[in-house]
């Protein structure tokens, strides 16, 4: 009896010490995930988080800026990992060292919007360095985010390439903040704006601008995943990003990503790029 009794024990403490073990929970659980507003915006990470969360036992502190500012918190290692959108920083960011790891995760699109009456005439035009002439030669309204985020990387390309600077000009406005109140400023200043497709549809029922111009290979929006460098910076949590870099290109997330939007909009506000999607 008393042989069973220590077997009993001994099987008691086995068994904790294998629940013990298998136990998932991070030895440092909180993250920082410095990102877009647009994807803050959009009501996308509104989705993700919770399901990461739930999955990883992580607990995911969101820093919604302009990927500018995301990649400055990265390379002062104020951010475990990044979610951001201007492939030519990215890269720059990669190069000097900042950045581990780096995935594509998604893709939507730029698209201009502005008045319904259009007085500058773009509905129709296919070329975004047209369409941006024509806002300047009549000195249309166009609000500008100024903010150092992709997508106003992506706005000061253009102008670039079109060889005109709308800086200083009274019609050009930079509001120096995100793309939803950047929109809504447009809307109520009659203007026109650079913005993502995916916060243009959460927020449109909202706003008296319409999609004016659309289409140019060139606003191709591709977004990627960046671990920060912890061999940079001893506080980074490395383990937590890796687990949030993993989550976000697997293949169940990638689905998620690519049935966002359908329900409320009809169409998906982003497009899953890291693995195909039944």
């Amino acid at each position: 009896m008393k042989n069973k009794k220590i077997i009993f024990s001994m099987l008691l403490v086995i068994s904790i010490l294998l629940a013990a073990c298998g136990s998932s929970a991070p030895s440092n659980p909180n993250i920082i995930l410095a990102t877009t507003t647009s994807t803050q915006d959009s009501g996308l990470l509104d989705v993700l988080i919770p399901m990461f969360e739930e999955q990883t036992g992580y607990t995911v502190q969101t820093v919604a800026v302009g990927t500018g500012q995301a990649l400055k918190m990265g390379e002062e290692g104020n951010a475990d990992v990044l979610l951001v959108h201007a492939p030519a920083s990215e890269e720059a960011f990669m190069e000097g060292g900042f950045g581990t790891d780096r995935a594509a995760v998604m893709h939507n699109d730029f698209i201009i919007v502005g008045p319904e009456a259009d007085p500058a005439g773009l509905i129709g035009t296919t070329s975004v360095i047209e369409g941006l002439e024509k806002i300047y030669e009549l000195n249309a309204t166009f609000v500008s985010r100024g903010d150092d985020s992709g997508t106003h990387k992506k706005e000061l390309d253009i102008w670039k390439k079109a060889n005109l600077d709308p800086a200083g000009q009274s019609w050009y406005l930079e509001t120096g903040q995100g793309m939803g109140a950047t929109l809504t400023v447009a809307s109520e200043k009659e203007g026109y704006t650079l913005t993502d497709r995916a916060t243009y549809l959460a927020q449109k029922d909202n706003l008296s601008v319409v999609l004016v111009m659309e289409g140019d290979a060139s606003l191709l929006n591709p977004y990627h995943v960046i671990t920060v460098n912890s061999e940079k910076w001893e506080n980074v949590n490395y383990e937590g990003a890796m687990a949030f870099y993993n989550f976000m290109i697997a293949p169940e997330t990638q689905t998620v990503i690519s049935e966002f939007g359908i329900d409320l909009y009809g169409e998906p506000l982003f497009f899953p790029d890291a693995v195909a999607v039944p």
